[in-house]
């Protein structure tokens, strides 16, 4: 199962790519919403779109959005440590949007995975 993780924060991204690898899934990785959406028109295969809501050029709550339009059936993970305002609000934006699941940052990698294998 191959999974595209979109993070803006390089350290979160490489904990997420290293904990899903360590359970034999295949990683891709983006740095921002934009080139996530690229990412996913060039690699077909992606089953979870997992991406963090705060970001440049392209966050998270637009990135779900314009995902649904191009494939509604994509499972999306959104998560967040909501900057100022708190992750609770972005969250429940994201299920608004269209998420299938929201994980609250920081989380560990078991926090993760159950997220994931719910999904799946």
């Amino acid at each position: 199962m191959k999974i595209l993780v979109i993070d803006d924060d390089h350290s979160v991204r490489k904990f997420i790519a290293t904990t899903l690898k360590k359970e034999n899934f295949v990683v891709t990785e983006a740095e921002n919403g934009a080139e996530g959406l690229k990412k996913l028109q060039q690699e077909r295969d992606i089953s979870i779109i997992i991406t963090d809501l705060i970001m440049p050029e392209k966050e998270g709550i637009e990135t779900i959005m314009e995902v649904r339009k191009i494939n509604p059936a994509l499972k999306i993970l959104a998560i967040s440590g909501g900057g100022k305002a708190g992750p609770e609000n972005f969250l429940l934006l994201a299920d608004a949007v269209g998420a299938n699941a929201t994980l609250k940052k920081p989380f560990g990698g078991q926090e993760l995975l159950m997220c994931l294998r719910m999904l799946a």
